[in-house]
């Protein structure tokens, strides 16, 4: 489906019925990403995925910053009639998350940060950015999708999944250019979201892959830590996809977190 959010064309997923899920994906990923939690959560939540602006099916106009991100996010959800939705932000995904907080709070009734980080870019981080800027814009989607898909995938997933492999490259290298460089710049911009943490005040589960090398289960303890009251759950044999990994094992804790919930 395609809804039209302040003249921007943002392609979305609305399936299921229950309190109401925003599921938003990484870099460069799409809405794909969250298929497992999809079919897995129909009878127990409302779950919406949208393609942020530049990847999947949605417009690849921009501005590209992870604010206008979550405003897309937020207009997307007031446009279905969704008052207070719990938000699952995967990777950039949960910078999307952080900012949402910060700019629409009395949309967010819960919080999921899955396999990302609260701080901003380091130097080196940002050098790199601007190296796989430069990949995408020179030779293209796949490219970057090579340069990516190992350090996306874990160990385990790796040797006795590979199949997931070829999946997984597959979204990656259907982003189009435009998206990956917007979003790639949107990143290295991004704020330090530190001292968020300290704000956040409604119920948090916190999800890392143990083999995660792109945002570690380090970054999430210092999520956890800093959250008041906020769970963690560490999915055993997953890498930086943790929800396609491991979707039963995802499906579990998520699952559990939204049955704390009072809906009807």
């Amino acid at each position: 489906m395609i809804a039209l959010c302040d003249d921007v064309e943002i392609a979305y997923d609305d399936i299921g019925s229950g309190i109401p899920v925003a599921l938003i994906h990484g870099f460069p990923h799409n809405r794909s990403l969250w298929a497992p939690q999809v079919s897995g959560l129909l009878d127990r939540a409302r779950c919406i995925a949208p393609d942020l602006r530049g990847f999947g099916d949605s417009s690849r106009d921009g501005p590209f910053t992870i604010d206008q991100y979550a405003d897309d996010v937020a207009v997307l959800l007031r446009t279905l009639g969704v008052s207070r939705a719990v938000i699952v932000g995967l990777s950039m995904g949960g910078y999307v998350a952080f900012s949402l907080w910060r700019r629409h709070r009395a949309l967010v009734r819960g919080l999921v940060l899955a396999d990302t980080r609260a701080g901003a870019d380091t130097e080196e981080a940002r050098s790199k950015r601007q190296a796989l800027i430069e990949v995408a814009r020179t030779r293209g989607s796949g490219a970057v999708a090579d340069g990516q898909i190992t350090a996306m995938i874990g160990k385990t997933t790796r040797e006795k999944r590979p199949g997931m492999i070829d999946e997984v490259h597959r979204m990656l290298e259907s982003a189009s250019v435009e998206g990956i460089v917007g979003a790639l710049e949107a990143m290295m911009a991004r704020v330090d979201s530190t001292p968020t943490l300290a704000t956040i005040d409604v119920p948090t589960l916190v999800v890392v892959g143990s083999e995660d090398v792109l945002t570690p289960p380090s970054e999430a303890e210092i999520l956890h830590e800093a959250i008041r009251n906020s769970r963690l759950e560490v999915i055993e044999q997953a890498g930086h996809v943790s929800n396609l990994e491991r979707p039963a094992a995802f499906n579990h804790v998520l699952t559990e977190f939204l049955a704390s919930f009072d809906y009807s």
